[in-house]
């Protein structure tokens, strides 16, 4: 359905075509000319060689998750009520964290060559909001970042297929600021 204007609509569109100029009529063709036949040119084969096959970017090593990897009962047992005494121990307290996951990958690898089994990391404790704390003369790290850095620091170590579990320090030990790095017994051969 089309819709006729208004009398005021007719006006101002008389109005705007009266400024219109009509364009130039082009001359028509004479007939239309068929394009001239040409065969085109026989296709060459085309030899290309295989792309060359690109090595697989390296994949990250899986990623090992020692909170949650099991110990049997006895040794559990033993760790929460303190009876383990750590074999080593390391105090990541005062170190950034670049220098502090160095000293760690450090130790592991001493007390790996020592025999150790226990391991005792002090790391401060991990305070609940402390991504939401202000930061405080220039510190843009959290408080308790080398704590909540930790397991990921040994699930990617050099050392995580040694490492067998990651668990809670009993009190004495410094509690919830440490934590057991329990690491793979020595085979004897």
């Amino acid at each position: 359905m089309v819709r006729r204007l208004a009398p005021d609509e007719s006006a101002l569109w008389r109005k705007v075509a009266a400024t219109v100029k009509p364009l130039a009529k082009a001359p028509a063709p004479l007939a239309p000319v068929a394009p001239p036949t040409v065969k085109p040119p026989k296709a060459q084969p085309r030899v290309t060689a295989p792309p060359a096959a690109r090595p697989p970017s390296p994949l990250p090593p899986p990623r090992r998750t020692h909170h949650t990897a099991t110990l049997d009962g006895h040794w559990d047992r033993r760790l929460r009520k303190g009876l383990v005494r750590p074999d080593m121990s390391i105090d990541l307290h005062g170190h950034s964290l670049a220098s502090a996951q160095a000293l760690l990958d450090e130790s592991i690898h001493r007390a790996l060559i020592r025999g150790a089994r226990v391991l005792l990391v002090v790391a401060g404790r991990l305070r609940p909001g402390a991504d939401r704390l202000p930061v405080m003369h220039g510190d843009p790290r959290p408080r308790g970042a080398i704590r909540a850095s930790l397991p990921d620091w040994l699930a990617y170590s050099p050392y995580a297929h040694q490492i067998v579990a990651l668990r809670p320090a009993h009190i004495s030990h410094g509690g919830a600021g440490a934590v057991y790095v329990i690491l793979r017994r020595a085979r004897e051969d």
